[in-house]
């Protein structure tokens, strides 16, 4: 089976003129290569196609794909990480993870979580603040956690992240919103525990990995997950693997995770992050529906090497959950594009 891959590579931005932080949600070369021997290893045949003006001339060029794996993340707009499923679509053509809806919904934290808490998930109360005047709207006291609405990777995040004067928060809000040229999330700033949890699979066959505990190191920045100490997670963070058996918290954070990914209709793999509050209740905050893959660096993988997952495993995972529902697709569909292409 020939299977494209799409991705952003960092170095190709970086030479283009762009800075190491707007481009720290993008691959290394490594993680391409990893990717590749993986399929190798699963006897796929990988075809490098890159990112989505890329995609764009192959697809013109008439180049076909029996399936993409596609990890691009995109550059410009809200639409960013949809741009590549929905050219695949246009094309009739299948992918790996989430649809353009599900990437565009969930880039944009806020509204992700007016999607969850109209659905009963549990997460903080929230505001996005894209003026003075949305300020006045804020009902819950400080200490306020402010970050960019729309950015991956702990972009934005940082100790000053914490506001913790009502009189501030405006002044921080501006701040960040010139520096991002973006509306601010402003939610409480949960004190208690970090937790990323790994998922495979799509809505009924979602299940969870595993669990993973984020503890900070003395020498890291401070109370936050921030950008820095993800990019130096070596030296700045310690992950401990958690089980649901053993603590009633991960119970619950588990089943906030696993409820949190099929209302919003992710696919294949990804992660969600959660924090719990004073009374040690677990939050949403995020999800990741497409989660970094570097072997070493990225939280999904470091949770599977906690949990004894090889790599080219996660990597076979996510091709058997991705191959499960295109054919189910296509089934309903009485076996058309994909079965043409000898998919099925």
């Amino acid at each position: 089976m020939k299977i494209g891959l799409t991705y952003d590579l960092r170095a190709d931005y970086l030479a283009a003129g762009y800075t190491e932080e707007e481009t720290a949600e993008f691959d290394r070369a490594d993680t391409i290569d990893a990717l590749e021997n993986a399929l190798a290893s699963l006897g796929y045949q990988s075809d490098r196609i890159g990112h989505a003006r890329h995609l764009m001339a192959r697809l013109a060029a008439g180049d076909r794909w029996d399936m993409v794996f596609n990890i691009a993340e995109g550059m410009h707009g809200i639409g960013r990480e949809a741009q590549v499923p929905a050219m695949l679509d246009a094309y009739e053509i299948p992918y790996t993870f989430s649809d353009p809806l599900v990437m565009t919904l969930t880039l944009h934290k806020g509204m992700t979580k007016h999607v969850l808490r109209d659905a009963g998930v549990a997460t903080t109360d929230f505001t996005v603040v894209e003026g003075p005047q949305d300020l006045r709207r804020i009902a819950f006291g400080p200490p306020y956690f402010i970050k960019p609405v729309a950015e991956g990777t702990g972009k934005g995040v940082t100790p000053d992240s914490i506001v913790r004067r009502r009189d501030d928060l405006g002044a921080a809000c501006r701040n960040l919103q010139v520096a991002f040229d973006q509306p601010v999330l402003v939610e409480p700033f949960l004190s208690g525990r970090e937790f990323t949890v790994g998922l495979v699979g799509t809505g009924a066959d979602a299940r969870v990995l595993g669990t993973m505990e984020v503890l900070l190191l003395k020498q890291a920045e401070p109370n936050v997950y921030s950008y820095v100490n993800k990019e130096r997670c070596e030296d700045l963070v310690s992950y401990r693997l958690v089980r649901p058996q053993e603590d009633t918290v991960v119970a619950r954070t588990e089943a906030v995770a696993l409820e949190a990914w099929r209302v919003l209709g992710c696919r294949d793999a990804g992660r969600v992050d959660l924090r719990c509050d004073t009374q040690q209740d677990p939050m949403f905050m995020e999800v990741n529906p497409l989660a970094g893959l570097h072997p070493q660096h990225s939280d999904l993988p470091i949770l599977c090497n906690l949990l004894g997952i090889a790599y080219v495993d996660l990597i076979g995972q996510i091709m058997r959950s991705a191959l499960k529902r295109v054919r189910q697709q296509a089934g309903k569909k009485g076996g058309q594009a994909f079965a043409r292409r000898g998919g099925a």
